[in-house]
């Protein structure tokens, strides 16, 4: 080859890399000035240092028991520092594992996934640090493309310019999905396995770590398959990256998928005072009040509630009993019966309400029967235990008692149990409702509400939107409204028949007695204590109508509903209040003679735990005080106006219509039935000198309970069982 040819040969190498490298560093070049073009306008980094999550509304008891969290996303943001570092390694591995390494982009990572779309015209991976997952989930759109991706790297650069690492990946931890509306690592912690994060194990770790490639995909709940793959890959990344050691590694993929869905860890059933609180959220602070992190502390005392959701589940469930049995909820066949699946399935989809419970029964023989509960348990049910399950006819009427169990019960029924004293009972979905609120009568904080049997099964809150005639709760107010004009407790109204011409009620209105018995000249001490009707009409017609309604108004109860029964009627209760009106009227009786006003949140805390709301109650008078003094309670009646009508209400208790209470041995109780026509409407209003508690029973479709079921029978016992727990703590005196 001449020199001449030789020289043209290296002349055109020289030129080729010549164009190659201007061919490859233009575009670089072009890259560069665009990206310093862009940087400058990127969303600024820094903020992401004052970051606000979106955190549920929390709602708890006066003792911070957890009622409910109430928020579109389930989230409990953590500091880095109370992450656990079991969880931080397994991310890491699985996500970025030189996270610790590089300045915000792994350049190996970029060319891996370069390489990848050019070799397969695919991309396998896309090679995002955690840091560039931060920069797309707090700053970008989700819509894939290669500018997004290139504001991704610029601004991962970004960001590890402004934040350390800790807090970069606790930005991260906090923020990502991961399936079933659980936003970061402590709530999924929560939703998979029902316990905070720092109390998993390392399989469950790796199991949540494995969740941000793609929730749905790996998720131990939707396809437990695929997801322990994904978690025994996070485990050998552990192991390889020096985080766990190689026996570590195969006991956790040894470890079977155990995941199952859970809330958040609900420590007090209170589901209307959940609802009623949201809605004050709401109206105090605006829809932002479900995610800006708010604990919203309530009033209600954590034993208290529990009580009454007792003593309310079982109120209704006696009732059900002295009206005997209304049949299985639906029937399995014999072939159905011994058909695992179908068991399961027909079991699943009974509601469960309240404490009850649903089983099948599998086997019946003469005195007992053998139920398989919904969790696999096999209980017995005596022959004994279910002498009350007569057939149901009517309110008024049961079928005969049953001889042996074929009588009420057959292999294949589908039936409600509860368990009471440790004895398995046949039970029933209640037709009933009842509520029950209950107060401190100083300055009317809700310690306890029930607004129904269970909130899932009415969201209808009976405590405050139930409107009921209050039959003879009325009579105390009645009778405070006569001490205030002259009469005293041996005052004596005739108790006998009447008639009355009242165009406002009937042509002719014949009233009487519930026992149907007339007994004379009576005092009024003995009239309320056996709530005698007709005392109470001659009453409220010699002291007025318009004179007894503006006084009872004094008491709380609304004028307008007041003026709708403005008739002799209302001497028996015809007019309709709600529990929340009546147990404010009935404090008053017991914080000698000041009007409360029933509040149910205490406090509301901000995302740091500072107060941004104390409630600030107007508060009775007790001893010396200064009536005068701001946040006091208004007087309505006196003190001795109050003292003697506890003193008659006491005889309630004592002798009168409310005398089962005497089974609490207690000298500083007093209260009043009440009972409405026909026995629709069933209460009893009580209180000592601390609490004061009210409750209801009836249908919400107003007809009879049934013959006998009046305040005393149907509506006290609650009262009892509920106020033996709330009375523990006061002393046993004499008002």
């Amino acid at each position: 080859m001449s020199d001449v040819e030789d020289s043209k040969k290296k002349s055109f190498w020289k030129r080729l890399l010549l164009w190659l490298f201007f061919l490859g560093a233009l575009p670089a070049l072009g890259l560069l000035i665009y990206a310093a073009l862009l940087y400058p306008k990127l969303p600024d980094a820094s903020s992401l240092k004052e970051v606000t999550f979106k955190v549920p509304l929390k709602i708890v008891t006066a003792d911070h028991k957890l009622i409910t969290e109430i928020g579109t996303e389930k989230r409990i943001p953590l500091k880095y520092t109370e992450i656990p570092e079991r969880m931080t390694q397994a991310i890491v591995s699985a996500e970025d594992e030189h996270f610790f390494e590089h300045h915000g982009v792994d350049l190996k990572g970029l060319a891996r996934a370069v390489f990848e779309l050019i070799t397969t015209g695919h991309k396998k991976s896309g090679g995002s640090t955690i840091t560039m997952q931060v920069a797309r989930n707090f700053f970008l759109t989700k819509k894939k493309s290669y500018l997004r991706k290139f504001k991704e790297i610029l601004l991962a650069i970004k960001i590890e310019q402004e934040l350390s690492k800790p807090k970069i990946l606790a930005l991260y931890l906090n923020k990502i999905f991961l399936g079933y509306r659980s936003y970061g690592v402590a709530a999924a912690a929560q939703t998979y396995y029902g316990k905070p994060i720092d109390q998993l194990s390392l399989d469950e770790y790796a199991m949540i770590a494995g969740l941000p490639k793609a929730p749905s995909a790996y998720n131990p709940i939707a396809n437990p398959e695929r997801a322990k793959i994904r978690r025994n890959y996070v485990l050998r990344r552990m192991y390889e990256n020096g985080y766990i050691t190689e026996a570590e590694m195969k006991a956790a993929q040894a470890a079977p998928i155990h995941a199952k869905l859970s809330g958040a860890r609900i420590e007090v059933r209170a589901n209307y005072v959940a609802e009623m609180a949201r809605h004050f959220a709401i109206q105090k602070f605006g829809p932002d009040a479900l995610t800006k992190g708010l604990t919203l502390v309530t009033t209600i005392n954590s034993t208290l509630q529990k009580t009454a959701n007792q003593a309310v589940a079982n109120g209704l469930q006696a009732y059900e009993r002295r009206h005997g049995y209304r049949g299985p909820i639906t029937h399995l066949s014999p072939t159905q019966l011994v058909n695992a699946k179908q068991v399961k399935q027909t079991l699943d989809q009974v509601p469960i309400y309240a404490n009850l419970k649903v089983g099948v029964v599998t086997n019946v023989a003469q005195k007992t029967a053998s139920i398989l509960l919904k969790d696999g348990q096999t209980i017995q049910l005596t022959l004994e235990a279910l002498k009350w399950a007569r057939p149901f006819i009517s309110v008024n009427k049961k079928g005969p008692e049953p001889e042996k169990m074929a009588d009420i019960l057959h292999a294949g029924d589908v039936i409600y149990v509860i368990k009471e004293a440790d004895q398995w009972q046949l039970a029933q979905n209640p037709t009933t409702e009842s509520a029950l609120i209950s107060l401190r009568s100083s300055d009317g904080a809700v310690q306890a509400l029930v607004g129904g049997y269970d909130y899932f099964r009415s969201k209808f809150n009976r405590v405050i939107q139930a409107k009921r005639q209050v039959g003879s709760n009325i009579k105390p107010f009645l009778y405070s409204a006569a001490l205030h004009k002259g009469y005293t407790a041996a005052s004596t109204i005739n108790d006998a028949p009447v008639v009355f011409h009242d165009s406002a009620l009937e042509d002719i209105w014949r009233p009487e007695n519930y026992s149907g018995r007339f007994y004379g000249p009576t005092r009024l001490r003995k009239a309320l204590a056996y709530s005698r009707n007709l005392v109470s009409i001659r009453l409220l017609r010699q002291i007025g109508i318009p004179y007894a309604i503006d006084y009872i108004h004094r008491f709380g109860f609304p004028l307008e509903a007041l003026n709708k029964h403005r008739d002799l009627s209302l001497a028996l209760g015809s007019a309709q209040f709600t529990p929340w009106e009546v147990v404010r009227g009935y404090a008053t009786f017991s914080n000698t003679g000041f009007l409360i006003e029933p509040y149910f949140v205490k406090t509301i805390l901000d995302n740091n735990g500072n107060p941004i709301y104390q409630a600030q109650p107007p508060k009775a008078c007790h001893n010396q005080c200064n009536e005068a003094e701001p946040n006091q309670a208004k007087r309505v009646i006196s003190p001795q106006n109050a003292y003697i009508i506890t003193s008659l209400m006491q005889d309630v208790i004592r002798y009168g219509s409310g005398r089962k209470a005497n089974v609490l041995k207690r000298l500083d109780i007093a209260g009043k039935t009440g009972t409405t026509n026909d026995q629709k409407d069933a209460w009893f209003s009580g209180f000592n000198p601390d609490i004061t508690t009210t409750v209801w029973v009836g249908f919400d479709q107003p007809a009879t309970l049934g013959r006998r079921e009046v305040g005393g029978r149907a509506a006290l016992p609650i009262w009892i069982d509920y106020m033996r727990v709330a009375l523990k703590d006061f002393p046993n005196r004499p008002f």
